[in-house]
């Protein structure tokens, strides 16, 4: 139940506190895996926390990760979510399937 800016500020305030004590822990334990794991089976260098923390930050920058799954419709649709809709639109995939793929049976 909502209750007003004063629900907000509560929350807020466990936001600001418990980000960053996931991050902590996050960087840690990325130090821990990396400085455990890869100085012997690659040869690098062992790294500190805040090393761990700016690779975190930098594999967020590169490939987008830590957001949540978002639902994509239309043209960028997965083949999954494309399946799982009407038995008609299945039979259009089987269609669309047949013809990109019968090229191949008539060269053979």
């Amino acid at each position: 139940m909502y209750d007003g800016p004063k629900d907000f500020r509560k929350n807020k305030a466990k936001f600001l506190l418990i980000v960053p004590l996931i991050i902590c822990l996050v960087s840690g334990v990325v130090m821990l895996l990396w400085n455990a794991i890869l100085p012997e089976l690659l040869g690098v260098k062992s790294i500190t926390f805040w090393q761990s923390a700016g690779l975190l930050v930098l594999c967020k920058i590169l490939f987008g990760g830590f957001g949540f799954a978002k639902r994509h419709d239309g043209p960028g649709m997965g083949f999954r979510e494309k399946w799982q809709r009407s038995s008609e639109e299945r039979e259009k995939i089987r269609e669309e399937w047949k013809k990109r793929c019968g090229q191949w049976k008539d060269k053979g």
